[in-house]
């Protein structure tokens, strides 16, 4: 009834792919840790800390969400290097 898994058909866990689910991850963890930034202070141009940090997070996450973009397409083209195929 089962089957043995092919060897080369498993998820492999590598440096880069826990760097890639470490910048998609952060922006959750940061933004579900509410206590860490339910305050007035510091203000920022008048904008309560509050305010401007949840603000500061969507740029931040746009900028990990590219470079685990990036890396996720590096990681791809080597495997696909390692395996002899073309790269897309």
């Amino acid at each position: 009834m089962s089957q043995a898994p092919e060897a080369g058909r498993g998820a492999t866990v590598t440096p880069m792919r826990v760097v890639i689910a470490l910048c998609l991850i952060a922006p959750f963890v940061a933004m579900l840790w509410v206590g860490s930034y339910a305050k007035t202070d510091p203000a920022f141009i008048g904008i309560p800390f509050f305010y401007w940090y949840q603000m500061a997070w969507v740029l931040i996450s746009t900028a990990l969400t590219m470079v685990a973009y990036k890396l996720w397409q590096r990681d791809q083209r080597a495997r696909s290097a390692a395996k002899g195929g073309a790269s897309e």
